[in-house]
C-alpha cells in the first residue's frame, strides 16, 4: 500500500511521514507552496509542489502514482486563500457552488471532490492515535474556581462559533468573551484576548460540532503555550480525543515552568 499526503504548514506532515516510514508505507506528497515545510522533501518518497487551488495537478500526481488513499494535514494561512491562490477551472467550479468559504465547508468540499476521483481521504491521525489528547489536568497548576467558570463559558462559546464554522478557539476572562478566532488564527486570537484580559484570561480550543474528524482537528503545542505566556493567559482547555497535541512532554514542562494550567475534558 502507498499513501498520498496533502500537506500544509507546520510539523504534522513531517510527523506523519516519519510514522508512515516506520509502518513501511511509501508517502507520495502534494505540498502547497508557501505553506508546507521545505524539509518535507527529506521524509517522503516523492513530492509535487503546487499552489493553492491547483486541483487538477493534485489529482494527476496521485493518479500517475496509483494513489487510492490519502490524508490531508497541516495548516493553511487563511489569509492566503485570498492572496496566494491560483485556482484552476475545477477549483473555480467547486468554489462557485459554495455558499461560503469557511474552514469546514471549504475543506469538506475539497475532500469530497478528491473522493469523487476515486481517492479515499483517511483520518490524519490513523497512524498517530497517541497524538490525541487524553482527559485530565496535565499540569501542576490547576485552574481556580473563577477560571473553571470561564472555561465552561468559553466551551459553550467555542462550540457555538464552531457550529457556525467560524473558528475553534475563544479567549475568556472574568465571565466575558475577550476574543473569538476568525481568519487570523489561534495564536493571534490568544494575543488579542490576552491583551484585553490583563492577566485574567483562559484559552479554550475545541472541535467544531460539524467538524469532519478526518482533517482540520484542533492542534496545540509548545507554540500555543508560548503565545499564552506572551499574552499573560493562565489556562488552556482542550477536548479529549478530538485535539492533536504536538511535543506533549515539552509542552507540559514549559507550562509548568510558566505557571500555566492545561486541562483536557469531554
Amino acid at each position: 500500500m502507498k499513501i498520498g499526503l496533502i500537506a500544509g504548514g507546520g510539523q504534522f506532515p513531517i510527523i506523519f511521514s516519519k510514522a508512515a516510514k516506520l509502518n513501511e508505507l511509501p508517502v507520495f506528497a502534494v505540498a502547497f507552496i508557501n505553506e508546507a515545510n521545505p524539509d518535507l522533501v527529506d521524509h517522503v518518497d516523492k513530492i509535487k509542489w503546487i499552489h493553492l487551488g491547483q486541483f487538477k495537478k493534485l489529482i494527476k500526481f496521485f493518479k500517475d502514482n496509483h494513489i487510492t488513499d490519502a490524508v490531508m494535514m497541516g495548516s493553511i494561512k487563511k489569509t492566503n486563500i485570498f492572496s496566494d491562490v491560483k485556482p484552476d477551472i475545477k477549483a473555480i467550479s467547486l468554489m462557485a457552488r459554495m455558499k461560503h468559504t469557511h474552514d469546514d465547508n471549504l475543506i469538506r468540499t475539497f475532500a469530497g471532490a478528491i473522493e469523487k476521483e476515486g481517492i479515499t481521504i483517511r483520518a490524519s491521525t490513523f497512524l498517530l492515535p497517541h497524538l490525541l489528547a487524553t482527559k485530565g489536568c496535565w499540569t501542576k497548576r490547576k485552574p481556580t474556581k473563577s477560571e473553571k467558570a470561564d472555561v465552561e463559558l468559553g466551551w459553550t462559546l467555542a462550540k457555538e462559533i464552531g457550529r457556525l464554522d467560524i473558528g475553534q478557539c475563544v479567549v475568556v476572562g472574568g465571565g466575558s468573551a475577550l476574543a473569538v478566532e476568525a481568519i487570523d488564527g489561534t495564536d493571534a486570537t490568544i494575543k488579542r484576548g490576552g491583551k484585553l484580559g490583563r492577566g485574567n484570561a483562559v484559552v479554550v480550543k475545541v472541535c467544531k460540532p460539524i467538524q469532519d474528524l478526518r482533517f482540520d482537528v484542533p492542534a496545540v503545542g509548545v507554540q500555543t503555550i508560548r503565545s499564552m505566556h506572551e499574552a499573560n493567559a493562565g489556562v488552556l482547555a482542550i477536548e479529549a480525543g478530538k485535539a492533536v497535541v504536538f511535543d506533549k512532554e515539552e509542552m507540559i514542562t514549559l507550562a509548568d515552568r510558566l505557571d500555566i494550567a492545561i486541562v483536557v475534558q469531554d
